[in-house]
């Protein structure tokens, strides 16, 4: 299996869970924009968890079993916890690069996560920050579009004609990467690696969106979100959100 093809579960820094026919929440980030000591502090409790989850994993004979539940859970929490904080980090700006304040770069950001509407996944909302993006949207990829097959060793495995979220991923931040550099004359890692991504939970949808398009009126940029150019939602969203 390629590390970008599906799975239920995968681990880069931290574990992706990707259950067909969600909603996701997913931020990404540019590079150093959170200090190290705090990116060091966080790695350092979130891989402690993470090891007790696969330490389960292994001895549990039900994946699905009480014990390996709750340490989701407890992953969960965590990451939450932490995502706040890197919020609150991200807002203040006081550390890394603020490139997505240049308009150019704005731009071929955002025609980057259009250009996978309607292909790869259905684009719900975003919005885009001086050092950070934020943005909804559902893959595409459905259980039907799954074929099961092996690899050489006999593993089984998943292929789809649609991506995965990780393809996903690497696909927006990638080319976006490559085009942003262009536009600020630099080269170099653009983006940090890894992404936050949430399933949206049923009944929060439109909670998130609103938390989504609310950032520059948190940020004070504008008092109300749709004053915000590099801010989007779905035409058929609107309703939810005004």
């Amino acid at each position: 299996m390629g590390h970008l093809d599906y799975r239920p579960f995968s681990r880069r820094h931290r574990p992706h869970i990707q259950p067909l026919n969600a909603n996701l929440f997913i931020t990404f980030r540019l590079v150093g924009s959170i200090p190290n000591s705090v990116v060091r502090l966080y790695k350092k409790k979130k891989g402690y968890l993470e090891r007790q989850l696969e330490q389960l994993i292994r001895v549990e004979e039900d994946p699905n079993s009480a014990a390996v539940q709750e340490q989701f859970r407890r992953l969960e929490r965590f990451s939450g916890e932490w995502f706040l904080k890197f919020e609150e980090i991200l807002h203040k700006a006081r550390t890394g690069p603020l490139w997505i304040s240049n308009d150019g770069v704005a731009e071929r950001i955002a025609e980057n996560l259009h250009r996978l509407d309607g292909e790869a996944l259905r684009l719900d909302a975003y919005s885009l920050m001086s050092n950070h993006v934020h943005t909804v949207f559902q893959p595409l990829l459905s259980e039907t579009d799954l074929i099961e097959c092996v690899d050489a060793f006999g593993h089984p495995m998943f292929k789809s004609d649609l991506p995965a979220l990780a393809r996903i991923m690497q696909s927006i931040k990638g080319r976006s990467a490559r085009e942003c550099n262009q536009v600020l004359g630099r080269t170099g890692q653009f983006w940090e690696h890894e992404s936050f991504d949430h399933v949206i939970r049923a009944g929060k949808f439109n909670k998130t969106l609103l938390y989504v398009l609310n950032n520059p009126v948190k940020a004070g940029m504008v008092d109300e979100w749709a004053k915000w150019r590099w801010n989007y939602c779905r035409e058929g969203l609107l309703e939810y959100v005004r």
